[in-house]
């Protein structure tokens, strides 16, 4: 890099073979603010040149031996930058285009000078030296500082595309931790909907067909993963409240215990609600609870809450829940066959239930009663390890043993014939087809 330009005495080499024309010269020069050194031929004046740096060469033109021209052409080769000024008594023009061309002289001054006239071309020369040097100087400083800015740019840029990737893995790691988290509340309240299944008969007991056909229902309707789990979990739990009820009013139909424990019966959505209050991941799931028993037309509790207002999740599991309780004996007192419940529900259209999901639901059922290709019913002498459950699987005292999208191993497959054999029972799996569990038999 080239240095900075300080204050210093520009140094003059004074080149002329008359030693009379040398002295006038130091005469001349002597008070001004250079320093000064002599030589009477070039290859002295190269000699000199080669020891010191010097800022300005004045030659004369005509010289015995090396003349002027061909001096200041050997300078401009060593150093570009030295102002080089050729005095001439007699100019001759192929000398000048050889000065011109080759040497790249400043200036031409004539024997004999004028002082005034010589000191001014001095001082000249060696300001526009001195501008140049300082523009070359800053120049390559702002050279240098943009190949540095260059290269911290580079630098910065590495590192923010390193950190971003690094940011960017941990976020796929939260998210996936946080479905697995996810996954495991599914899992766990699909567990904890057992306790109010526990306190109902066998022939009575509702959670598990409520939650396969919410599972099922938003699959056919292609809603997303985290809206299916949310809706899932609230169908699981939506009728844990009951828990704190006697026994005989958990198995009273709906429609008496309206009539005959009403604040009881719309109390219990609310309280459902309630339980989970503070479990973070439920929260989404806790609305649909408190509303799963309000009506399209604005008549059911505990908000009263009319149509578009009842949350999406609410109106589907409302749909779900009176279609298996009303098979059950839960809402009247006798037992309506699949397609006795659904005739009812129809009728309700737009009065109980939002009339958008009617027809769906019914194709969905009717679908269910022609069976379903995505999945193949099983016993467990026929099981595989790699075979993934399309259903959850319940042992007959209601105990979850699997749960819809296990993966089984060999391990799985051997403790569950060895708990079939030791309960004497005969469990049918439903098992998801190849295509549909990506998997490969």
């Amino acid at each position: 890099m080239t240095a900075p330009v300080q204050e210093h005495r520009p140094r003059l080499l004074l080149v002329d073979d008359d030693r009379d024309v040398l002295n006038r010269l130091c005469h001349l020069l002597n008070n001004q603010p250079y320093e000064l050194a002599t030589a009477t031929d070039g290859d002295q004046a190269l000699a000199l040149f080669n020891k010191l740096p010097f800022d300005l060469v004045l030659a004369d033109a005509h010289m015995h031996g090396m003349d002027g021209p061909t001096l200041l052409t050997r300078i401009h080769e060593q150093r570009p930058d030295t102002i080089r000024i050729l005095l001439t008594a007699h100019p001759d023009l192929n000398m000048l285009v050889t000065a011109l061309n080759e040497g790249h002289i400043y200036h031409f001054v004539h024997k004999p000078w004028d002082d005034n006239e010589l000191l001014l071309t001095l001082r000249q020369a060696v300001a526009h030296q001195a501008i140049e040097r300082e523009r070359l100087y800053l120049l390559d400083t702002v050279q240098q500082r943009n190949e540095a800015l260059n290269e911290l740019n580079t630098s910065l840029e590495q590192r923010i595309a390193a950190r971003t990737a690094e940011l960017q893995q941990t976020a796929d790691m939260l998210d996936l931790a946080y479905e697995e988290l996810r996954h495991s509340y599914v899992v766990s309240t699909e567990v904890f909907s057992l306790l109010i299944n526990q306190r109902l008969p066998k022939e009575k007991q509702t959670n598990q067909q409520v939650i396969s056909l919410t599972r099922a229902f938003c699959n056919h309707l292609k809603l997303g993963d985290g809206q299916t789990q949310d809706i899932t979990m609230a169908a699981a739990l939506y009728n844990i409240g009951k828990l704190s009820w006697p026994d005989n009013l958990i198995e009273t139909p709906s429609d008496a215990l309206y009539k005959n424990n009403r604040e009881l019966f719309r109390d219990y959505p609310g309280r459902s609600e309630s339980l989970f209050m503070a479990l973070e991941p439920l929260q989404d799931a806790r609305a649909l609870i408190r509303h799963h028993q309000e009506r399209w037309d604005g008549k059911g509790f505990p908000d009263s809450l009319r149509e578009a207002a009842i949350p999406f999740g609410s109106r589907l599991i409302k749909l779900i829940i009176d279609f298996v309780e009303l098979q059950k004996g839960l809402i009247l007192e006798r037992h309506l066959s699949q397609d006795e419940a659904l005739l009812l529900m129809r009728k309700y259209s737009g009065k109980v239930y939002d009339p958008d999901l009617i027809e769906p639901f019914v194709a969905l059922c009717t679908d269910a009663c022609g069976g379903d290709a995505s999945m193949l019913a099983m016993n467990t002498r026929q099981l595989t390890p790699d075979m993934v459950m399309a259903r959850s699987l319940n042992a007959d005292s209601g105990l979850l043993l699997l749960n819809e999208g296990k993966v089984l191993t060999k391990l799985i497959i051997e403790r569950l014939i060895a708990f079939e054999t030791m309960e004497a029972a005969n469990y049918t799996l439903f098992i998801k087809a190849p295509e549909a569990s990506g998997r490969s038999d």
